[in-house]
C-alpha cells in the first residue's frame, strides 16, 4: 500500500513508520510522498534523510500571499486540501495517513479517500477531540478535567473533525504531578506504536 504522510512539526511519528519500513522486510506499506503544512516542519528533514519526496502544502504556497491574505479559513482548507488531493494521485498513494497534521481536511479528497484517511489524535477519543484539540492544548485539558487515564487513537478520517471510526487505542496512566510535557512523554511511544499499527491494519484490509 502506497502512502502519503502528512505532518507538521517534528515528525516523530514520521519516523517510527520509515523506520519499522526500513527495518521490516515484509512491511504492508510504502511511504511514497511526504507532505507538510509548513516550510519550517523538522518532518521534511526526516523526510529528506529517508530519500522521501516531500512538499509543502501550506496556503501561501498554494494560493500566493495575496489570495492567501483576503481568504476565509474555509477557502484556505479546500484550497490546501485538493492541492494534497493532486499531490497523492501523482504519487499514486493507496492511502493518507495524518502523523501530527494540524490542518483539517476538506471538500474531494474525504470523499476519493474514504475509509482510506487516518489520523493519529494525542488523546483518547471521543473525549479531548475536536476544533482546537491538538498538541499540548489537549494534554492541559486532561489534567484540567482530572483524568485517570489518557493515551492516543488512530481513526479514520470523516468530513468532521475527529469524528471517524475508532481502530486503535493506547492507554497511560495520567499520574499525580503529571505536566502537559510529562504526560506527553508517557503517551510518545504509544503513538509511534500505534500509528504502524494503525497504517499495517489499513493496508491488510485494503
Amino acid at each position: 500500500m502506497n502512502i502519503a504522510v502528512l505532518v507538521s512539526g517534528g515528525g516523530t511519528n514520521l519516523q517510527a513508520l520509515i523506520d519499522y519500513e526500513k527495518q521490516t522486510p515484509d512491511c504492508p506499506y510504502h511511504i511514497v510522498t511526504v507532505i507538510s503544512s509548513t516550510k519550517n516542519a523538522y518532518a521534511l528533514e526526516r523526510a529528506k534523510a529517508a530519500g522521501i519526496p516531500a512538499e509543502i502544502k501550506s496556503p501561501y504556497s498554494v494560493l500566493g500571499k495575496e489570495k492567501a491574505m483576503t481568504a476565509d479559513r474555509d477557502q484556505k482548507r479546500f484550497a490546501v486540501s485538493d492541492a494534497i488531493l493532486e499531490t497523492c494521485r501523482a504519487y499514486k498513494a493507496d492511502a493518507i495517513v495524518l502523523a501530527g497534521y494540524l490542518s483539517v481536511l476538506g471538500g474531494k479528497i474525504i470523499e476519493e479517500y474514504k475509509d482510506r484517511i487516518l489520523n493519529l489524535h494525542p488523546a483518547l477519543l471521543p473525549k479531548f477531540g475536536g476544533v482546537g484539540m491538538w498538541g499540548h492544548n489537549v494534554h492541559e485539558a486532561v489534567l484540567a478535567a482530572k483524568e485517570k487515564e489518557s493515551g492516543c487513537t488512530i481513526h479514520l478520517v470523516d468530513s468532521g473533525c475527529d469524528s471517524g471510526r475508532i481502530l486503535i487505542q493506547k492507554k497511560v496512566p495520567v499520574l499525580e504531578n503529571d505536566t502537559p510535557d510529562s504526560l506527553y512523554a508517557r503517551i510518545a511511544p504509544e503513538e509511534h506504536k500505534a500509528i504502524v499499527e494503525g497504517v499495517c491494519l489499513l493496508a491488510k484490509g485494503i
